[in-house]
């Protein structure tokens, strides 16, 4: 099945943003910052050596599902609740939704996923952008902390607008298992960014429909990209921590 890559449409839309922001927004979530998001596959590997992604179209396609039916979706309501919880000032309801985000981890590997990233994003951004304004960022120190949950806190804290900042949340999630699928399959580089260019406008759908859902909406249907990371965390010889 084609995912007619070179013919895709692409949706344009506006987004007015201060220097500031985009700055912080491509230094956050860019591969260079150190939260070590190249060492996880999402369970992608395990599905390589399975053969259920075994070229382009098919990783195309697998991605879609994540963003639409699984981790993605899940990742952006949760960031969403987040943000606003932060911007807030609310401490005790970010925690909930961050215990909330942990719980919904399918399995050992994804929630190691979750946390390690989370863990790592805030040790690096405390001493090189710290902020005012939102719940301190100790609320969370020696704690266990969701990958969106810390990097929607240190958006909200910034003043980034929510729908600038989860797009690129988003972006970054699925640069990274592109970049994994690069690796695996492997592609060329070309393929890879055709690959991001084709799910543009699948961030953007999921960035609107996380905008107006609310936590009740939270769930998945990405069996198996859940099972995938599962069987992973058994596989013989792995490149990847999950």
């Amino acid at each position: 099945m084609s995912m007619g890559l070179n013919t895709a449409t692409t949706t344009h839309m506006t987004i007015h943003m201060d220097e500031a922001a985009l700055y912080r927004l491509i230094t956050w979530l860019s591969p260079g910052f150190p939260v070590g998001a190249y060492a996880y596959s999402h369970g992608l590997e395990w599905a390589v050596e399975d053969g259920a992604v075994r070229d382009r179209d098919a990783l195309g396609l697998w991605l879609e599902d994540v963003l639409q039916h699984g981790g993605g979706r899940s990742d952006a309501i949760l960031f969403h609740h987040a943000w606003a919880a932060a911007r807030n000032g609310d401490s005790a309801e970010l925690t909930d939704i961050n215990d909330l985000a942990i719980a919904l981890a399918p399995s050992r590997e994804r929630r190691l996923e979750f946390v390690d990233q989370g863990r790592a994003f805030l040790i690096a951004i405390k001493p090189t952008w710290p902020w005012d304004g939102a719940p301190d960022i100790s609320v969370f120190e020696g704690k266990t902390i969701a990958y969106p949950i810390a990097v929607a806190m240190a958006t909200a804290g910034h003043g980034i607008d929510l729908r600038p900042a989860l797009g690129a949340y988003l972006h970054g999630f699925a640069a990274n298992l592109v970049s994994a699928g690069v690796r695996l399959i492997p592609l060329g580089q070309t393929e890879g960014q055709q690959l991001i260019a084709h799910l543009e406008p699948v961030i953007h759908s999921v960035t609107q429909d996380a905008l107006t859902a609310t936590l009740d909406d939270l769930g998945g249907a990405a069996f198996l990209a859940d099972i995938a990371s599962m069987r992973h965390e058994t596989q013989y010889t792995r490149l990847f921590r999950t």
